[in-house]
C-alpha cells in the first residue's frame, strides 16, 4: 500500500528491512533491502482449516516462525513493526516468543472485520499482550482497540503521512461555463458510499448539465456502478479511471472543484481509518464532503476544513454540493483550512520522524 511505502522509504535514522512472503509491483515501489520468507506448500490446507472449518484467523506455520526467525536474525533486526492487525494475528506464533519488540499497528478493517468470533478475540488479547506497542491510524481506532481489550498504555497513535510536497495547495475558482467537476478517488468497495455519492452527483446534474464525475480507482464494485450510472441517467457523465498513477492523480485533483468520500459502515463491519485520498485532496485544496464516519472528524470540522454529513445521506450531500457550486466565499475557505489541517496534523515527514521516535524508544528499553 502506497501510505505504507512512503513511511518505509521515509526512514532516515534506522535502517529498515522489508520482509514478505512475495514482492509485487516492484517499479511502482522501488526499494532494495526486501527479504522473502518462505511460505509453506501447505498453506492452502491452512486456508481450509483455519477459515472454512474452524472460522478463526490464520497462523504461521512453525516452518514459516523459522524462516522469519533467520531473516530477522540474518539482518540484525533490533525490532519487528508488523502492518495491520490481521499480519498481527498471523505471526502470533512468532511474536509469543520473539526475543525482540514487536509493534503491531492497525489501520481500519483490520480492527473491525474477522474479530467478532470468541476465538479471534482471545487471539487479539494475546496480540496485545505479547506487543511492545500498538499503533492506531487515528483516535477512533484507539477507541475501537481499547473496546477489544488492548490496555491503553500500549496504544501510539500514529497517523498516515502525506506528502505536502507532492500535494501542492491550488486556487480554484468557479467554473465559468458551469462545467463543474466533480471526483472520488478510492477502491470501488462498499465501505467507500459510492451509491451515495452516484445519487447525489444525479441529483446535481439534473440542475448543472455540464458537470461530470471522475471515480478514480478500481474494484469489484465497478460493474455495478457502471449499471447503476446507467440507470440513474448519468451514464455519459461519469467517468471512470480505473486505477492511476499518483502524477495523474495529482493532475485529477488540480483540474477537479470538489471531492466527495461519503465512507460508511459495511455490511461486514468494515470502517475507516482516515482515507488517505482524502487526505490528500485535502493538501490540494479541494473543498471536500465527506461523512461522520470512523476517524474523518478527526481531519475534518464540520464548516471550517470541510463538510460532513451523516452515512447514507444523498439527498445531504446533493444540498451541499448545491450550496457549495452557489457559495463562492465558503469554497474558499473550506479549501484553505482543509489544506492548514493536513500541513498541521498529517505531514508526511512530521509522522515519520514519530514513527522513528518511537522505534529508537523501544530500543533504548
Amino acid at each position: 500500500m502506497l501510505h505504507v511505502y512512503r513511511q518505509v522509504a521515509g526512514l532516515k535514522n534506522v535502517e529498515p528491512v522489508v520482509l514478505a512472503f512475495k514482492r509485487e509491483n516492484a517499479d511502482r515501489f522501488p526499494f532494495d533491502p526486501v527479504q522473502l520468507v518462505d511460505r509453506s506448500l501447505f498453506r492452502w490446507l491452512r486456508r481450509i482449516v483455519d477459515v472454512q472449518i474452524r472460522r478463526v484467523p490464520q497462523q504461521a506455520y512453525p516452518s514459516e516462525v523459522r524462516s522469519l526467525g533467520q531473516k530477522l536474525a540474518a539482518a540484525r533486526c533490533e525490532l519487528l513493526h508488523i502492518y495491520f492487525g490481521n499480519n498481527g494475528l498471523f505471526w502470533l506464533p512468532f511474536i509469543r516468543n520473539a526475543h525482540l519488540p514487536v509493534i503491531a499497528s492497525f489501520h481500519g478493517a483490520d480492527v473491525h472485520v474477522n474479530v467478532r468470533s470468541a476465538a479471534a478475540k482471545r487471539m487479539l488479547l494475546r496480540l496485545f499482550a505479547s506487543s511492545a506497542l500498538v499503533l492506531a491510524r487515528s483516535e477512533s481506532l484507539s477507541t475501537s482497540l481499547q473496546e477489544l481489550g488492548c490496555p491503553t498504555v500500549k496504544i501510539r497513535i500514529h497517523r498516515a503521512g502525506i506528502p505536502l510536497d507532492t500535494f501542492d495547495f491550488v486556487a480554484r475558482e468557479q467554473p465559468a461555463d458551469d462545467a463543474w467537476r466533480l471526483v472520488q478517488a478510492c477502491r470501488l468497495i462498499e465501505k467507500k458510499g459510492l451509491e451515495s455519492t452516484f445519487e447525489a452527483f444525479a441529483f446535481f446534474a439534473g440542475q448543472h448539465p455540464k458537470s461530470r464525475l471522475t471515480i478514480a480507482g478500481d474494484g469489484p464494485l465497478r460493474g455495478h456502478l457502471e449499471h447503476l450510472a446507467s440507470n440513474l441517467g448519468i451514464k455519459d457523465r461519469v467517468r471512470f479511471t480505473g486505477f492511476i498513477r499518483q502524477a495523474d492523480l495529482q493532475l485529477l485533483y488540480s483540474e477537479s472543484h470538489i471531492f466527495l468520500h461519503p465512507s460508511e459502515q459495511s455490511a461486514d463491519g468494515n470502517r475507516e481509518g482516515i482515507p488517505n485520498s482524502l487526505l490528500e485532496a485535502m493538501a490540494t485544496g479541494l473543498p471536500c464532503i465527506a461523512t461522520r464516519h470512523g476517524g474523518i472528524p478527526e481531519a475534518i470540522t464540520h464548516m471550517e476544513s470541510g463538510i460532513l454529513v451523516e452515512e447514507s445521506d444523498p439527498a445531504a450531500i446533493a444540498g451541499w454540493l448545491q450550496r457549495l457550486a452557489s457559495e463562492a466565499p465558503l469554497r474558499s475557505l473550506i479549501g484553505k483550512h482543509g489544506a492548514q489541517v493536513i500541513k498541521e496534523k498529517f505531514d508526511l515527514a512530521t509522522q515519520i520522524d514519530k514513527l522513528e521516535n518511537i522505534y529508537l524508544g523501544l530500543r533504548k528499553q
